[in-house]
């Protein structure tokens, strides 16, 4: 509990505070501990945009109510920005500078005198190009200031009963889609369709990722290692098939290295790792 009393103690002298809040694990928590600490003096500001999927968005509306802090959902404006648009491979920065952007004119509105974001301090090996619009911003990590790793995170969350303690990560729909490859809302509409239908199948760790062909796409599905041998079988397969060609993909195929988080990046390995829970 040390490292929760040094976040809690981080947040009390900050005063007031908004917080980028996606629903996921690290930004729940945030969210909910910033709450505890500031009461209504912070807020959670969730941006809405076509790379989040509606079934996050009201997620994370219904657990901002059920803990009582408040909360903010706003209009980024990425996808009006060409440069996200094309979809490099610093993509998350322009995403993410909309998002701070936004956070930045509500703070000046309301005379709040912080920005927060959930990275913690598992985040420092990863490819983050979004930490890049977060110094710009100087929006403050407190979950990293604190120390604090993903599991003790995870750990965390569970004693204050958040249900986002044992969640699956989740990224932006955009990030299934390869570094060159044009992001489109019909894409980003496809995508979400595809995993939600693995997901309603009992599958949790799932990413489909959209390749484009010369005619039509093809999804690559990633899926939990542990998960593999269900998928393997014929009856799923098939099914999986009819669905994702009903969705307009033209080829659909199974990564048999299964899920591992930034795939799409140049630095992600590709091997197969014994016992792997990535």
């Amino acid at each position: 509990m040390e490292k929760l009393e040094q976040l809690e103690s981080l947040l009390r002298a900050m005063g007031g505070c908004l917080v980028a809040y996606s629903g996921g694990v690290d930004s729940a928590f945030l969210a909910c501990v910033a709450h505890r600490v500031l009461g209504e003096a912070s807020v959670a500001v969730l941006a809405d945009s076509p790379s989040l999927p509606r079934s996050e968005l009201n997620e994370a509306v219904a657990l901002a109510e059920r803990f009582g802090f408040p909360l903010e959902v706003i209009k980024t404006l990425e996808f009006e920005n060409e440069a996200y648009l094309t979809n490099p491979p610093n993509r998350c920065y322009f995403c993410k500078h909309a998002l701070f952007e936004a956070m930045e004119a509500l703070a000046a509105a309301r005379g709040v005198p912080f920005l927060l974001y959930g990275e913690n301090m598992d985040d420092l090996g990863d490819v983050r190009p979004g930490a890049q619009a977060a110094a710009q911003f100087q929006v403050r990590a407190p979950l990293k200031e604190a120390g604090l790793t993903k599991a003790e995170i995870r750990a965390l969350s569970a004693h204050l009963g958040l249900p986002t303690a044992d969640k699956p990560q989740m990224a932006c729909l955009s990030s299934r889609i390869p570094h060159g490859e044009r992001v489109t809302p019909a894409k980003l509409t496809q995508i979400e369709q595809a995993e939600q239908h693995l997901r309603s199948l009992g599958f949790h760790d799932v990413r489909v990722r959209h390749h484009e062909l010369s005619q039509g796409a093809l999804a690559r599905i990633e899926i939990g290692p542990d998960e593999m041998s269900r998928c393997m079988e014929w009856a799923t397969r098939q099914q999986l098939v009819e669905k994702f060609q009903a969705l307009g993909y033209q080829q659909v195929t199974l990564d048999l290295i299964g899920y591992r988080r930034g795939s799409l990046n140049p630095s992600s390995s590709t091997s197969i790792a014994r016992d792997q829970h990535a």
